[in-house]
């Protein structure tokens, strides 16, 4: 229908005219196999927006000739929930195969609503198919993904838009009536950034907003239609999550050119300026810890910095940080102490705490031995005397290990001089 959007008109009914996803749905794609043995578990398809997710599962109904149920997490609640459970159950005759419930967003649902499906999936009533850009070990209860498969979809990719671009171009009824002058695709495919939805809109665009039959499509006709900033990108999708990966390995891995042009990304993209700095203080404390001591000592007063400064200006601030972490020497030695002492902690329960380390606020606790025997460090010379501070079951473990840097270097070499041969590594 002339109505109907173009990315809906062309939606593929079939796996053949099913574009990108190879590794699910080619030849010996295991989600195709599942399709042609007509048997279906429940799963979850995670993937950016625009990479056929919808499509996918429609196609999975449509080829194993399933009642096909949709609910969108956005505007369902428990109630539709149910009300969908109810009419799958009066599906079931005989040997009749289990009608499919796609919820869309999935990631958004409550735990509450997520809960309300449990039932269902393990009885048997419906099969799931899930849609999520979000992480599902993070964004699904534990006992609802245990009981689905999670396929990864991928974005597309220039020869997958490439082909989709042409499939629309040369089969479309409403395309069909214009010509198509394609002289360049760079800002075409950069635009639609591996979105099939967004490729076949700009499509759309260009030929509603035509001025004669040959619609020309090249890098400033795309540019000019959509008068959009070609680097913004969803800051609640995964993008968002990727790009800041990139950017916290990039200071990690000690490449200040990385580092700034992730930085750039987020902020040509209108990325909250404190979430940025937010991140450059974990990284401080994560990453550099006891290298640098100062890099954390920095990275707060950038936060407090951008709090009074806001944009433009604290982009130079969130740069100067961001370098300067790059560029200092590198150290987890404090993230993997911490951690470390935690699993001791998990592992040995509530050990008592040795008797002369103890409070000693009242006479009964004195008498008991409180307190007694303790050291006092200051009162010895150097400010260090020799006694023992662990329970008494893990009295000569080690937690912290000194970093290869020059500052823990020297910060082991203190220590031995004290303890002797327990910091002998």
């Amino acid at each position: 229908m002339a109505n109907q959007p173009l990315a809906e008109r062309l939606r593929p009914k079939n796996l053949d005219h099913y574009i990108g996803q190879e590794h699910l749905v080619g030849k010996n794609g295991i989600l195709r196999k599942m399709i042609e043995s007509g048997s279906l578990s429940s799963i979850i398809l995670w993937g950016p927006p625009g990479v056929g997710k919808t499509t996918l599962a429609k196609i999975i109904a449509n080829m194993l000739e399933r009642p096909f149920y949709t609910l969108s997490a956005i505007s369902s609640g428990v109630k539709d929930v149910r009300d969908a459970i109810d009419k799958a159950k009066k599906q079931q005759f005989f040997n009749k195969p289990n009608p499919i419930l796609f919820i869309d967003e999935i990631h958004r649902f409550s735990k509450s609503q997520q809960d309300s499906l449990l039932g269902a999936v393990e009885q048997g009533i419906i099969t799931l198919i899930g849609a999520t850009t979000e992480n599902p070990s993070f964004e699904v209860i534990t006992p609802l993904l245990s009981r689905c498969q999670v396929y990864v979809l991928k974005s597309l990719e220039k020869a997958h838009l490439e082909a989709l671009m042409n499939f629309a171009i040369n089969n479309d009824p409403e395309l069909k009536k214009n010509k198509f002058n394609i002289e360049e695709t760079e800002a075409l495919f950069r635009f639609s950034g591996g979105d099939a939805r967004k490729l076949l809109n700009i499509i759309e665009t260009l030929a509603s907003s035509k001025k004669s039959d040959t619609i020309i499509v090249n890098n400033e006709k795309v540019t000019h239609c959509l008068q959009q900033n070609p680097s913004a990108y969803d800051k609640n999708g995964e993008m968002h999550y990727d790009i800041i990966s990139a950017f916290i390995k990039s200071i990690r891995g000690s490449d200040p050119d990385a580092a700034v042009y992730w930085l750039a990304r987020m902020v040509e993209g209108g990325e909250d300026p404190k979430f940025i700095a937010r991140r450059l203080v974990i990284s401080a404390a994560e990453d550099i810890g006891l290298a640098n001591p100062n890099a954390l000592l920095l990275a707060n007063a950038g936060f407090d910095a951008i709090n009074k400064i806001g944009w433009p200006e604290g982009r130079i601030i969130l740069s100067e940080i961001t370098l300067y972490l790059a560029n200092s020497p590198k150290s987890n030695s404090a993230y993997c102490a911490i951690d470390d002492a935690i699993s001791l902690v998990k592992e040995t329960g509530d050990l008592p705490v040795p008797l002369h380390l103890r409070n000693a606020p009242t006479k009964l606790m004195k008498e008991l031995g409180y307190g007694k025997e303790y050291k006092y460090a200051h009162s010895f010379k150097g400010n260090f005397v020799d006694q023992q501070y662990l329970p008494d079951s893990v009295k000569n473990k080690r937690i912290w290990l000194a970093g290869s840097n020059p500052q823990e270097k020297s910060m082991l070499e203190r220590l031995k001089m004290w303890w002797g041969k327990r910091f002998n590594e």
